[in-house]
Parts: C-alpha cells; structure tokens; sequence
C-alpha cells in the first residue's frame, strides 16, 4: 500500500529513487571487467532479426534517456570515476525531476 511504501522510502519519490537505482546498476556494469559474465549477456546481441512495428522499450534506451534529461554530458568519465558517479545517483535520487 501506499502508506508502506512511503515509509519504506522515507518519502522519497519512488520514481525517483527507481531510476536512480537503474543508473547505479549501469555504473556498476561498464565498470566490470571485460570477461565478467553479466558484461558479457549486457553486450551480447541476437542474431536474430527484430519484428515488423514499433521497436520495443529497451532497458539501455530508458538508462539513455535518464542520461540525457539529466543532462549528463560525459557519462563514460562519470562511470569510472566511483565516487563522482555515486554523488550523482544520490541527487538524482532527490531529485525532482529525472
């Protein structure tokens, strides 16, 4: 319920707070090594031909798209340096708008 949720979150945006844990997991991807499994499945890409129609909402579009309303320019030097990289997901956590 909703009033669980608030407390939970401290009333925090979940939005928000959503978002801001999808950007932390981004981070925390492109800074693996190389041959780390999870990498690996992040980078693979079928063989295999997408339908006719409306392409589907990947999950890297929307991290993209959180990128860019956040109006972060150089991403990839945010991502390797930590503690910058966190300071960053901790505002967009209290953040109004993501």
């Amino acid at each position: 319920m909703n009033e669980e949720l608030n407390r939970l979150t401290g009333n925090k945006n979940i939005i928000n707070y959503i978002k801001a844990q999808r950007l932390a997991w981004f981070g925390h991807i492109h800074r693996m090594p190389d041959n780390s499994m999870v990498k690996k499945v992040y980078e693979w890409s079928p063989a295999l031909t997408r339908s006719l129609g409306r392409p589907k909402n990947r999950w890297e579009d929307d991290v993209k798209s959180d990128i860019t309303r956040k109006k972060i320019t150089n991403w990839k030097d945010c991502i390797r340096n930590w503690t910058k990289w966190k300071k960053l997901i901790e505002r967009a956590k209290t953040s109004l708008k993501l």
